[in-house]
């Protein structure tokens, strides 16, 4: 009598009757686990983070097809400026320390504690800054990877003058780490 083995094969071995490996995390949900993983392993990204008392500090951590993973440090008093992600989505986690979050250009201030995760679409404007005392560590997935970052204007800038968007920034493909003023969240 002949096993199953011997009938239809190794089922290892017929890639057909295998589940396609996804190329990349297919739901926010899943961009989203993949960040609280990459947070959980701090051995992995707490020796990378170093912090700059005249700009954002930032470090590609990782691309994959369709993505990029970003690790960013904010001294007290750095923010972003009011931003959106052109075309596209994220998910932001926060590390270490605590940062604020203001959606819109007029948008009240939501304080995001470590563990905490924002997910945006392309089109979410906001501003993230570190209000605390302490220094803050951040995580940013971005899909499709990031090419360019617009800033917006804000209430105060509107109220102190008439003002016109201002320029689109861009964020090269292949930025090597380093600091970047208005690398955001």
């Amino acid at each position: 009598m002949n096993s199953d083995v011997q009938i239809a094969g190794d089922p290892l071995d017929i890639p057909h009757l295998l589940p396609p490996v996804p190329a990349h995390p297919s739901t926010v949900s899943a961009f989203a686990g993949l960040a609280r993983t990459i947070a959980a392993d701090r051995d992995g990204w707490a020796p990378l983070v170093r912090y700059d008392a005249t700009s954002r500090w930032y470090h590609r951590l990782r691309t994959g097809p369709g993505y990029e993973v970003w690790l960013l440090s904010w001294v007290p008093g750095q923010g972003s400026g009011a931003h959106d992600h052109g075309r596209s989505s994220g998910v932001l986690t926060v590390l270490q320390g605590e940062l604020t979050e203001r959606v819109g250009t007029r948008g009240v201030g939501h304080t995001l504690r470590a563990g905490a995760q924002r997910v945006f679409a392309p089109g979410y404007v906001h501003d993230v800054v570190n209000d605390s005392l302490e220094p803050a560590v951040s995580l940013h997935i971005y899909f499709p990877g990031l090419t360019e970052m617009p800033l917006h204007p804000t209430q105060s800038a509107e109220l102190s003058a008439a003002t016109a968007p201002v320029a689109a920034s861009s964020v090269p493909p292949a930025a090597a780490p380093g600091t970047l003023g208005v690398m955001g969240g």
